[in-house]
């Protein structure tokens, strides 16, 4: 399985709540840049799982526009910024199992997006994402590897 990892864009802090903060327009203009990279190597995507946050709502709705539709997408209380990463990161695997999904990206947010890598990755440092920022990590069986991880000033 080729699991993305990858923050939301740039949000505004202007809103009445963190899970209303939006995307700026320069992190709408990264996430379609990241996407568009993206999309040169991954055809589709068989699984979507997003963070129930607007900012990470909005920054799905910038990453479909580069992909066919996936077979299935959900919305996971579970992936918002200070959700449990052993908890986010077994979801996303039995998500995964269950709807038989080889390529799968997950949309959320720090710090839980670098635990997640940890939890994944045995021994592996929480890694920082900057903002529409994406990383693979490659699992077979109970192996997993980091692959790669690009920010959008290092796709360029």
């Amino acid at each position: 399985m080729q699991l993305f990892l990858m923050r939301h864009g740039e949000a505004s802090y202007q809103a009445h709540s963190d899970r209303e903060r939006i995307l700026t327009d320069t992190g709408r203009y990264h996430t379609s840049l990241m996407s568009n990279w993206l999309a040169k190597s991954v055809l589709e995507f068989d699984l979507v799982l997003v963070s129930p946050y607007l900012r990470a709502q909005q920054s799905w709705q910038e990453v479909s526009k580069h992909f066919p539709e996936p077979r299935k997408w959900l919305v996971l209380d579970e992936l918002v910024p200070s959700g449990n990463p052993s908890t986010a990161a077994d979801l996303t695997l039995a998500y995964a199992e269950q709807y038989k999904a080889d390529k799968v990206l997950v949309i959320a947010h720090m710090p839980l997006l670098g635990y997640m890598v940890s939890e994944l990755i045995a021994g592996t440092e929480p890694p920082f994402f900057a903002t529409s920022g994406v990383a693979l990590i490659d699992k077979h069986c109970e192996c997993a590897t980091l692959v790669w991880q690009h920010a959008h000033h290092s796709i360029s």
